[in-house]
């Protein structure tokens, strides 16, 4: 059973998430772009790092993997078809993930970039349902596309949003504020989406991490998790100049306005 999952702060806004276990020193990390901090937090914290989740190819992902491997040894658990170097264990869509006596499921979320995974954990009665999605779903936002398309990322994201609205999701970057200053331009009336900013800009005046987030949040707030309510598609067709004719082209639309906003 997992113990806590602790944010790792790295760079300027990167989180590398720490998953312990309860019943002994065993420690996973999650997209270990820098090993520093990494080793850090195990060593302070009396722990082994045994597991690595990787969910894409980007350095600030990936960039930590050849000094954790040299110091631990650790088996790294990674997207097939990708050329990570260090990886051991290659896994796609459905496959299953043993961490800590928990089943993990593999989700293909292409989008961001074609590889992309992400590792989901159903939970039971008493334990949330856990999400370590990358850069695919972030706190009111989504990746940018670096490789996919339009479409694969919106398949992506309705994948992810079908899962139970409890699920705990946890994203890589510290992006809320910046994301909802979008979201609010984009759904300007959502109420629940007002409320949040109170909330998040108040965390990070404490200096707290806004995350995780819940699926439940993110379908009440996230625009791109929202793309056939009336205020997106308005927003969209503004963008457009003319009506949106699928919800593709809604998203389509909003991810290109947020990459210019």
């Amino acid at each position: 059973m997992i113990d806590s999952i602790y944010p790792i702060l790295a760079f300027a806004d990167n989180y590398i998430w720490a998953i312990s276990a309860a019943a002994d020193n065993r420690l996973c990390v999650v997209d270990p772009g820098d090993a520093n901090p990494v080793i850090e937090y195990a060593e302070a914290n009396n722990r082994i790092i045994t597991d690595i989740f990787v969910t894409h190819h980007h350095p600030d992902h990936t960039g930590g993997l050849a000094r954790l491997i040299e110091k631990y040894t650790p088996r790294i658990i990674g997207p097939a078809g990708s050329n990570i170097k260090g990886i051991t264990q290659f896994v796609a869509e459905g496959d299953q993930v043993n961490l800590f006596d928990l089943d993990f499921t593999i989700m293909e979320v292409p989008g961001h970039t074609l590889d992309h995974i992400a590792f989901y954990q159903a939970g039971n009665d008493k334990t949330a349902p856990i999400l370590f999605c990358g850069d695919t779903l972030f706190a009111a936002g989504c990746g940018r596309l670096f490789e996919g398309t339009p479409a694969q990322m919106q398949i992506s994201l309705t994948k992810l949003k079908s899962l139970p609205e409890t699920t705990r999701v946890y994203c890589t970057h510290e992006y809320t504020l910046s994301n909802l200053r979008f979201a609010q331009a984009a759904d300007p009336t959502n109420n629940k989406l007002l409320e949040r900013i109170k909330i998040e800009t108040l965390k990070r005046q404490s200096h707290q991490p806004t995350l995780p987030s819940s699926i439940k949040l993110e379908i009440e707030t996230n625009p791109f998790l929202r793309c056939t309510e009336p205020n997106l598609i308005e927003s969209a067709a503004a963008q457009l100049e003319r009506n949106p004719t699928t919800e593709v082209e809604v998203f389509a639309a909003l991810r290109s306005w947020k990459d210019r906003f």
